[in-house]
């Protein structure tokens, strides 16, 4: 059944939603048919780091950290000045189909990136301080770890709270918006950083 989040209003009837009340549909805050994927792709993780290759620790590094770059790129640049612009309504609509999914796709890519560059750069040296690169290589550790801290600690808590603020059976939507702008925001700085990345990640493939 939908929830309603509503303005403040006097004399509401209790029998039905007073006028500009908002239809919230039904969501999953976590979509339980999207944790196979994820239980796959972690299986594939531990697998490529015990076996500790090149061609498995490249793949999981490289398609995951493409994939997190285009999210954060995407969010940042193109879906956040849009549905800071929505309507009300249709920023509900895109919130409860878009984040469930976001709640799933952001720790796992994150995750991955990480886990498997540490393990690949354990086997190529390139964490090693005797490595010719090894500034850039500590300037990218830097700019990732503030991304992977940003993703994790206040674009995701932010997701998820608005989740569990639409599943109220009262939304408040004073709570939303702020939450909203929150994770506009930091989608924002995430997808500066990714430039910030891609620059250092060029330099560092040229030499």
């Amino acid at each position: 059944m939908a929830t309603t989040a509503e303005p403040p209003a006097s004399g509401a009837s209790a029998a039905a939603p007073p006028p500009g009340a908002i239809t919230i549909p039904e969501f999953e805050i976590v979509p339980r048919l999207g944790l196979i994927p994820v239980a796959v792709v972690f299986v594939g993780l531990v697998v490529a780091i015990a076996v500790n290759e090149l061609w498995p620790l490249e793949f999981f590094h490289v398609a995951f950290g493409a994939a997190w770059t285009i999210v954060d790129l995407f969010l940042g640049f193109v879906l956040g000045p849009i549905l800071g612009r929505l309507a009300v309504p249709a920023r509900i609509e895109l919130t409860t189909r878009l984040m469930p999914k976001m709640v799933l796709i952001m720790p796992t890519v994150v995750t991955a990136t990480l886990a498997a560059g540490w393990q690949l750069g354990h086997l190529l040296g390139t964490v090693d301080s005797s490595y010719y690169n090894h500034g850039w290589i500590v300037a990218s550790y830097i700019v990732v770890g503030c991304m992977a801290v940003i993703a994790l600690g206040l674009l995701e808590p932010a997701n998820i709270a608005v989740l569990f603020e639409l599943k109220k059976p009262r939304p408040n939507p004073a709570i939303i918006e702020r939450l909203m702008r929150r994770f506009i925001y930091t989608a924002g700085i995430l997808g500066a950083l990714q430039i910030a990345t891609l620059v250092i990640m060029t330099k560092i493939s040229s030499g």
